[in-house]
């Protein structure tokens, strides 16, 4: 917000009265009246370039002073400080009261509108399958007027028990709906028996056809999971067993992305329940200009540091209360 004040006297010694004179009558027409440039220009009978001249150097002698007036509920200080810490292209923090569901509905209201606002046209979008807080994001997506995005690609096995993949599959069929983006299935479930099952089910052409789309996406939507699986992946038969947790408990894992463990520190943790995981691999996904994580809660801020250290996100949106513990 751009006031006008009066400046004192030491910062105009040497500008003539005349300049002075219209440099005053130029800011009071667009600060204070709300006049545009060209109209300005056109009344005073200048050139609009030297109407923008005009209104930069009166910043510069202090005739017009430019605050932020922050209003409740935006945590520009904790976003900028997460920005900074991480190395975050950007990072969006709310506010959320209450149990995970409701921490859900306000990340997922967060993060509809911060897609809304960046997504410009022929993005090729890649999404994981099974979170709670990318339903409640393709949910909140209000449909857009043009098409802002070209495909939505699946980067994590979709299949599992009926009734739950529906949810799955909705993570693609609502955010193609909001965005005119063509959906693309990973057909097969995410997390295999054994190493061979998927091997072999990686050389489907089915499949294959999917994952040779990752290599050229230029968003990642994801959400940061503990070594518990979320609701929904435990729901659909596709889960982390109670005895793959415990290997990867023991090999030092905090969380995962798309079902790829990382420690503490971040770096992947390598393990037989890795090679069983149908889905992007870890130097594909990272090679995605923009990883947006979606995710927040108490149990969740170790995972969350450890993907930010690894750099499996570089868009953060999360709440207010995880960002403090992130920065404690």
């Amino acid at each position: 917000m751009s006031s006008f004040e009066a400046a004192g006297a030491s910062g105009l010694v040497g500008v003539p009265r005349g300049q002075l004179r219209l440099m005053v009558r130029v800011a009071r027409l667009y600060h204070e009246v709300g006049r545009r440039q060209a109209d300005i220009a056109s009344d005073l009978h200048i050139s609009q370039a030297r109407v923008s001249r005009l209104l930069k150097r009166a910043a510069e002698l202090g005739i017009v002073r430019t605050t932020v007036t922050v209003p409740g509920g935006v945590h520009a200080d904790l976003e900028e400080a997460l920005e900074e810490r991480f190395g975050l292209g950007e990072a969006v923090v709310v506010d959320a009261l209450g149990g995970e569901h409701d921490v859900a509905r306000a990340l997922g209201d967060a993060a509809a509108g911060y897609l809304e606002s960046t997504l410009m046209g022929g993005e090729r979008v890649g999404i994981s399958s099974w979170s709670g807080n990318l339903l409640a994001t393709v949910e909140a997506m209000r449909p857009s007027q043009t098409q802002v995005a070209e495909q939505v690609v699946q980067l994590l096995g979709g299949t599992g028990v009926p009734g739950v993949q529906l949810q799955a599959n909705r993570l693609i069929t609502l955010f193609a709906a909001a965005t005119g983006a063509m959906p693309v299935l990973l057909p097969g479930p995410s997390l295999l028996g054994t190493v061979e099952a998927r091997r072999a089910l990686a050389r489907d052409p089915a499949v294959e056809q999917v994952s040779r789309l990752w290599g050229a996406l230029t968003t990642a939507l994801v959400g940061v999971g503990t070594l518990k699986p979320s609701e929904l992946l435990e729901q659909s038969g596709s889960g982390v067993s109670e005895a793959d947790q415990a290997v990867l408990r023991a090999a030092g894992a905090v969380g995962d992305v798309c079902l790829r463990f990382f420690d503490a520190a971040g770096s992947l943790v390598e393990s037989a329940v890795d090679q069983r995981v149908l889905g992007i691999s870890p130097s594909q996904l990272k090679a995605i200009p923009r990883r947006i994580g979606v995710a927040g809660g108490a149990r969740k801020v170790s995972a969350l540091r450890g993907a930010l250290l690894g750099g499996w996100v570089n868009v953060l949106i999360t709440d207010s209360d995880a960002a403090e513990q992130l920065l404690a």
